[in-house]
């Protein structure tokens, strides 16, 4: 797709003007990248082009643009071709264009590919985390960059026009922060962040799942700190559980009954006799992303009298794949379904872009409305996606830590 900015560019190189690259790439680190422009056809959309230079010692191969969820959903259907950048001929730049939401929101890379197009264009799995592995942040666009796990480079961030608000999200200078303690609970580890000031009355406590991403990747700790700061939550106490690697992370994120006990009679006993938190499940919110907010749901349901409050982001509520083990998909929405209502808060989001999980958390939804659950439901432009969550965890935390008393 050819965009005004484009088709500048290429007038001026055919025009034979020596300083047409120069004035490109001078626009590109004035305004950043990517380059957002209006969609004549639609003004719900905008073309957004993604720009890559050239080192004219060593040109790339090839240049992919990972734009999160748009291209994970490609590298599925195994075509990587759609996310190819085209060098702009007689010039220096490469650029893909892509019409996208108004409101959206995705973290996004670069791979530049060393060997032949075929080896840059594999999906399969082995291929794929390689190119997350090289894969690396915009040099052009200056927003703060979103920061990644597993020794990879970061991400950069897009955010068009209409994309919800942030607020809570990055580190504000000159605010009072609450301080940080890194323990083992019972065999697992747990990073506790504290308010600021401990207040009177029992601090409303939050465990939030996939701990060691919110910890020490993603610095969680500043959203709490800007919303103690702000006022729009109180004197809350969060526990980020560790989910101690991949295979035990599927074990205890799947609708698990002993991981759920163990959170409920293990940890938040133990985090109220050392920090004195609420045992109020009124008080209490059970958080995760993808498992995670299936796990959300799931230990509110199965353990009301401590988790009060379920706070869920991209739920994989489509939990389990059916086979002969078990009586088939949505096992979690079924049981809501044909049990009464329990004394539970909701805050479900899910991003319009997922396409595996947009029409499951809205069936789940609707259970939750039918059964007359008190429930927040947000969708939101983007994908299965931290650059998402961090906005979204700071609402659903505002909305049901201020309810309840």
């Amino acid at each position: 797709m050819d965009t005004p900015i484009l088709h500048a560019l290429s007038r001026a190189v055919d025009a034979g003007r020596a300083d047409a690259c120069a004035e490109f790439w001078a626009r590109v680190e004035a305004v950043g990248a990517p380059l957002v422009e209006p969609d004549p056809d639609d003004p719900g959309q905008r073309l957004v082009t993604f720009v890559w230079r050239d080192d004219p010692a060593g040109p790339a191969g090839d240049v992919l643009a990972l734009l999160h969820t748009f291209t994970d959903r490609d590298r599925h259907a195994g075509d990587l071709t759609p996310h190819l950048l085209r060098r702009v001929p007689g010039t220096d730049v490469r650029a893909i264009t892509h019409r996208l939401p108004a409101g959206l929101r995705a973290s996004y890379q670069f791979f530049v590919g060393t060997g032949s197009r075929a080896e840059t264009l594999r999906t399969d799995r082995a291929a794929w985390l390689g190119v997350l592995d090289a894969a690396v942040p915009d040099p052009y666009n200056s927003a703060p960059t979103l920061a990644a796990r597993d020794g990879r480079n970061p991400s950069s961030v897009l955010a068009l026009p209409d994309a919800p608000a942030q607020p809570w999200a990055r580190r504000r200078p000159g605010i009072p922060r609450g301080p940080r303690e890194d323990t083992t609970v019972d065999g697992r580890r747990v990073s506790v962040l504290l308010p600021p000031a401990m207040g009177q009355q029992p601090c409303r406590v939050v465990v939030l799942l996939d701990g060691e991403v919110w910890g020490s990747v993603l610095a969680v700790g500043d959203t709490f700190d800007n919303l103690h700061a702000d006022g729009r939550i109180p004197p809350t106490v969060a526990l980020l559980v560790d989910t101690m690697g991949r295979e035990r992370r599927m074990a205890d994120l799947t609708c698990s009954e002993p991981f759920v006990d163990w959170l409920a009679d293990v940890l938040l006993p133990w985090a109220g006799e050392r920090y004195g938190v609420s045992t109020d499940p009124a008080h209490t919110v059970l958080a995760g992303q993808s498992a995670g907010g299936l796990t959300a749901a799931f230990g509110a349901f199965h353990r009301p009298d401590r988790f009060g409050n379920a706070l869920s982001q991209s739920g994989s509520f489509w939990w389990p794949d059916p086979d002969e083990s078990n009586d088939g998909p949505e096992w979690l929405t079924r049981r809501f379904a044909a049990t009464e209502r329990l004394p539970i808060r909701f805050h479900l989001e899910v991003g319009l872009l997922e396409w595996m999980l947009v029409a499951e958390n809205r069936r789940l939804r609707d259970v939750l409305r039918k059964r007359g659950y008190p429930l927040t439901y947000t969708e939101f432009d983007g994908g299965h996606d931290y650059a998402c969550w961090r906005g979204g965890l700071a609402v659903g935390l505002v909305g049901l830590l201020s309810a309840g008393g």
